[in-house]
């Protein structure tokens, strides 16, 4: 009976060990999960990127009448819209070419319908022309866009070292690497020229996440010969243009416009008297010497009021943008703004200025 005990203790005093050894099961954590969706009032941010629109002008290709010629004033206005990271690097890029022509006749009054709004190169497309003539059989905006695509994630000096070839007199830098041979063979030199100024010229902006480039181009103010006036022909190009970038929401948060009003002028014979060898300045890159100021009731040059324009924009839509309330002033300024945070600080009219900032959300990328 006691061996029984005995051994009865012994199992027991087993069992009170084991049970005491044993791992006690752990209470099971709860698992963090995130949350399916974010927050409707939690804001996404993207962070500080800076935006440039950078201009390139020319004159140089306006021509004289001669004796199987008549004369013609051509403009061309490279523009970009370039979007950087906070290490400079091309996140976003937006090229265009706005090649303008004013013809005259023998006469020289003017023989192209000035009533037509000008045009850029991105929005003819096809009608260009390009690619009947190309050896890679691609038009302008297509090469355009290889090229475009080629400078994402390229910083500005980067670019600035790509490798070119000389084609022939009218193609002096033509990309010369694997990447672009096949795909460009456009000359690059004023493509490259406008994004390094965008970037010399950029702003900071919050939460970018598109930009977009856009234009309103207008030859309306040309004239011909008027003898009675004493006037001689000209032709006069007002390229508008803008640079924006938007948020995910498509909010605005950051605007550059510029203007570049180029005119060519005439003598009675159809000789060009403009220096064609002269890069025409852009009002903004005028500056004081555009002259606004002498004559303005706000006593505001052009960049100044164009700069209050562009931050009234900030935190806006584009239809917000195009709501504007204006005013009538005269026949010149049919659209001038009448809200009480620009009236005392623009004083332009600003309908060409909206259309732009229209096209660029149309284009953002």
């Amino acid at each position: 009976m006691k061996k029984v005990l005995w051994l009865t203790l012994v199992l027991v005093l087993a069992l009170v060990m084991i049970a005491g050894c044993g791992d006690t099961p752990a209470e099971e954590a709860p698992i963090d999960e995130a949350p399916d969706e974010t927050p409707d009032d939690e804001v996404v941010e993207t962070g500080t990127s800076r935006l440039g629109l950078g201009v390139v002008t020319s004159i140089a290709k306006s021509r004289d009448a001669g004796d199987d010629i008549t004369a013609q004033a051509q403009t061309d206005v490279v523009m970009a819209a370039v979007l950087f990271d906070g290490e400079g690097r091309v996140v976003s890029v937006s090229i265009d070419n706005a090649q303008n022509r004013v013809a005259f006749d023998e006469e020289m009054q003017l023989a192209t319908d000035i009533s037509v709004p000008g045009t850029t190169k991105v929005g003819l497309g096809d009608d260009y022309g390009m690619k009947r003539v190309s050896e890679i059989e691609k038009e302008w905006y297509e090469q355009m866009a290889e090229f475009e695509a080629w400078m994402l994630g390229q910083t500005v000096d980067e670019i600035k070292s790509l490798q070119v070839k000389v084609v022939d007199d009218a193609h002096q830098n033509v990309p010369d690497v694997p990447e672009l041979t096949s795909v460009v063979t456009i000359t690059v030199e004023d493509y490259i020229a406008a994004v390094e100024n965008a970037y010399n010229n950029s702003i900071e902006v919050e939460n970018a996440v598109t930009a977009g480039l856009g234009a309103d181009i207008s030859i309306a103010k040309s004239r011909g010969l008027d003898e009675a006036n004493e006037l001689m022909p000209m032709a006069q190009v007002d390229n508008t243009m803008a640079a924006v970038a938007f948020d995910a929401e498509g909010v605005i948060v950051g605007a550059l416009i510029d203007n570049a009003q180029i005119r060519v002028n005439f003598d009675e014979e159809g000789q060009v008297t403009s220096d064609r060898s002269e890069a025409p300045k852009t009002k903004t890159q005028l500056g004081d010497d555009y002259g606004m100021k002498r004559v303005s009731e706000i006593e505001k040059e052009w960049f100044e009021q164009i700069a209050s324009f562009s931050e009234w924009m900030v935190g806006k839509t584009v239809d917000e943008v195009l709501g504007l309330q204006v005013k009538v002033v005269d026949d010149a300024h049919q659209h001038v703004p009448d809200v009480p945070e620009l009236t005392s600080t623009v004083t332009i009219t600003v309908e060409s200025y909206q259309a732009a900032v229209a096209t660029a959300y149309e284009n953002a990328k």
